[in-house]
């Protein structure tokens, strides 16, 4: 269940950080992506460079590295990670977290995260106890953070009684359980386009558009963290993969797209149609550099295929389909009719006339029209959260 997930592992001041490197192996083992951000305290109990080694990532610790010149910037770790585990928390990282402080690299990226938080308390019993600590559990609870209990035994301080961190294996049991619990979408499978299309002109040139791939990509590492099988099929750009539930297909010009599309459309369960596939491609295509001459050049240019379109005409009862329009003007009319001719269940409308909206950006700002012509607009988002809203709204058609 672990396979592909971003694990952020917050390490506090504490003996138990011993165990933190057994942590660090067991998610890396399952598949996990690690990152490890750690308290200067913590440094006094293991060597950043044993969790490097295990994490296969440079450690976190303080906000600049060397003279300064190098920013570890909280904002982005809180935004990567899917799940943000601190093991061992100790009393004082768990007292600032729950009352907002924040005077270190840890808790500037538990105050960014936008992901689920488990913590991993490690402590002497009385502290343990202590109404201020169980009143700081208990803020953390109502953040809807979750608590993985401590266990009772022998503690560095020779007493016996609750307070040790859980064993690395059953925080890893609580993680892979989270994911489980959330795998609503096991055995689905789906199909995304995603990114432009390039039509080759020539050797070296091409139409196509500034399409980057980032909303489609969002759109099938979210669906994939849900359980479902994702073939995407993607035009060209610099967008990765990192999850295991997604076959990536790479493909050029629209032509191929539609072909990939085509074989796979028949057997999925909900199909997304996120690409900006180019409108036109060159009837003749030189295999050779056209080269320079003088006057004018004219290409002549034909229609491409539809894919949501043609493909829509095959939509069997039960399938779900969603297509993207991105407008520049009469925005909700040209929206309705993609909608109603491409036989979408609903359309993910944005505008270039918003900022920080279409091609190129982290964020998104969209409309959802529905076939029952219901609207649901929403504010502008990272394309991680875009891309949560609309697999919540697929949800809803299961």
């Amino acid at each position: 269940m672990l396979g592909g997930k971003k694990i952020l592992l917050g390490v506090c001041g504490s003996i138990a950080a011993y165990k933190s490197a057994l942590l660090v192996r067991l998610l890396v083992k399952a598949g996990a992506q690690v990152k490890v951000v750690m308290t200067s305290a913590a440094v006094e109990f293991i060597t950043p460079l044993t969790l490097s080694t295990l994490s296969k990532n440079p450690v976190f610790i303080e906000f600049h590295e060397g003279s300064g010149s190098l920013w570890n910037n909280h904002v982005e770790l809180g935004l990567w990670a899917d799940l943000m585990v601190i093991a061992p928390a100790s009393a004082n990282t768990l007292a600032k977290c729950s009352m907002g402080l924040c005077d270190n690299l840890l808790s500037a990226v538990y105050l960014s995260a936008r992901c689920p938080v488990y913590w991993a308390p490690a402590m002497d019993l009385d502290m343990y106890q202590h109404p201020a600590t169980l009143e700081n559990i208990r803020r953390l609870n109502s953040y809807q953070n979750h608590i993985i209990q401590a266990q009772h035994g022998e503690l560095a301080s020779g007493l016996i009684g609750t307070g040790r961190m859980a064993e690395p294996e059953d925080i890893l049991n609580a993680l892979s359980d989270h994911f489980c619990s959330n795998e609503v979408l096991k055995e689905k499978q789906v199909l995304v386009t995603a990114g432009p299309t390039f039509e080759v002109i020539d050797p070296v040139r091409f139409i196509g558009n500034h399409s980057s791939g980032k909303m489609g990509y969002a759109l099938a590492h979210e669906l994939a963290s849900m359980g479902a099988h994702v073939t995407l099929i993607s035009g060209p750009g610099n967008q990765t993969v990192s999850h295991p539930n997604i076959n990536e297909i790479k493909v050029q010009e629209a032509q191929e797209m539609y072909t990939e599309a085509s074989q796979v459309f028949d057997t999925c369960d909900i199909a997304i149609f996120a690409a900006a596939v180019a409108d036109y491609t060159p009837v003749e295509k030189s295999d050779k550099k056209i080269k320079k001459a003088d006057g004018n050049l004219s290409l002549v240019l034909e229609r491409t295929k539809d894919i949501a379109k043609k493909l829509g005409q095959r939509k069997r009862q039960g399938q779900i389909t969603v297509g993207f329009a991105l407008e520049t003007n009469d925005e909700e009319a040209n929206a309705n009719k993609k909608l109603t001719s491409k036989n979408l269940d609903f359309i993910v409308l944005n505008s270039l006339n918003d900022q920080g909206a279409g091609f190129a950006h982290d964020t998104n700002k969209i409309t959802i029209i529905d076939k029952d012509n219901n609207f649901t607009k929403f504010e502008l988002k990272t394309k991680k959260e875009v891309a949560h809203d609309i697999a919540q709204h697929i949800l809803k058609y299961l």
